[in-house]
């Protein structure tokens, strides 16, 4: 048995290599850029005028012109049109080309309009209210950089530069595989002494949110259907997601069928609660990566994020680092593992704090509705004190 920041270091030195596809640009949203995006013209592209009111030329000031009149009228979506007059004024509207010849804007809220005339009331700064062209980035520069998720922020600028095909990070092939002979179907009335199939659904959701939709599989307790069946998904996926059958227990035959599959073990077992069977290998003859989690929903809840969360996103090169928190009342860890606690997180005065969800252990389902995240204590015979700081993983 390894302790857990061996076992940590050791599937996070052993990430997977992304392939490129090409989509739509509205079908990327949340997924990984595998290219850099270029500004094709300069943003803004034009001198953009920001508010509503009328455009002069600040020569004009120093005479101490204070009435303008009028020569016309601008809206947006116009094509560009002079100021003919350095002592007349144009109205013009938010988003509108900036006239030639005039270089101020004035809001009309700080102007007064009368028989053709507008007369300012207020100072007047030279170039006010207006968005120089190219002063956001120029043409030809990186606007967004590869290896970043695209959000809605960057769907809006992939449209504004024309990408109609995203270069993106191909999502891997994922399969679920479950196992155990108390599983039943969510839509199947269990008997007593059997369990509904919830880990699958859970890791299920928790891949959709990373834009992977996974195939699903159970596997009785029967070491050859095992066996083969695992050999045959190893050509068709980049990850095999089990859950169940990797502890000590007669009928747990993931660890004996992936070694005669040839599989290598990168380890198995980790000084951790909860999560201590956890089982990580590779088949290298199909770079099959192989996430074995314990069969017990807040282990396997755990697992998922305390480990291939972060793997996934090393491998797709975006930050995975770990975030801390304060904990906001006294625990304690004698134990000789690594503990990740259940917690709930509020907020005190401006501070993110944690506190610890009451559970009846590692089988407790329903308390993960109540779970903002877990925190990570390390063994400690002095105890945690309320203000510690201390590593947390979001499940939010």
């Amino acid at each position: 048995m390894i302790s857990f920041e061996e076992a940590y270091t050791m599937v996070m030195t052993n990430t997977f290599s992304f392939k490129e596809e090409s989509v739509f640009l509205t079908n990327s949203l949340g997924r990984v850029l595998a290219e850099d995006i270029y500004a094709d013209r300069d943003f803004p592209p034009f001198h953009r005028v920001t508010k509503d009111g009328i455009a002069i030329h600040s020569s004009a000031l120093k005479n101490g012109q204070k009435t303008f009149p009028i020569e016309g009228i601008v809206a947006a979506g116009t094509e560009q049109i002079a100021l003919k007059s350095a002592e007349n004024c144009l109205e013009i509207m938010t988003g509108a080309v900036l006239p030639d010849n005039a270089d101020t804007v004035i809001m009309y809220e700080e102007v007064s309009i009368e028989n053709g005339k507008a007369t300012l009331l207020s100072e007047v700064e030279k170039g006010q209210n207006i968005h120089k062209q190219g002063s956001d980035i120029e043409k030809g520069h990186i606007v967004i950089k590869q290896n970043t998720k695209i959000t809605a922020a960057e769907i809006g600028v992939l449209a504004a530069v024309g990408k109609v095909q995203v270069k993106v990070k191909k999502l891997p092939e994922i399969t679920l595989i479950s196992t155990g002979n108390e599983l039943v179907a969510v839509h199947e009335k269990p008997a007593p002494h059997q369990i509904r199939n919830s880990n699958m659904l859970s890791l299920h959701a928790l891949l959709q949110k990373e834009n992977i939709q996974a195939h699903h599989l159970h596997l009785d307790d029967e070491k050859n259907e095992i066996k083969n069946t695992l050999q045959e998904l190893f050509t068709e996926n980049d990850v095999l997601m089990l859950s169940g059958g990797v502890s000590k227990g007669k009928y747990d035959f993931i660890p004996e069928a992936m070694e005669e599959l040839g599989v290598e073990k990168v380890f198995h077992r980790v000084q951790q609660r909860p999560g201590k069977p956890f089982w990580f290998g590779i088949h290298r003859a199909t770079n099959t990566y192989i996430f074995s989690f314990p069969g017990n929903p807040v282990s396997t809840f755990a697992n998922y994020h305390i480990y291939f969360k972060d793997w996934l996103n090393k491998s797709l090169q975006l930050n995975y680092s770990k975030g801390f928190i304060v904990l906001g009342e006294e625990m304690s860890n004698t134990t000789p593992l690594t503990l990740f606690l259940k917690v709930k997180v509020n907020e005190e005065n401006e501070i993110r704090k944690a506190f610890l969800i009451k559970e009846n252990g590692s089988g407790d389902l329903t308390s993960l509705v109540h779970t903002d995240g877990f925190i990570q204590l390390a063994p400690k015979k002095s105890g945690y004190q309320k203000g510690d700081v201390v590593p947390f993983v979001s499940t939010r």
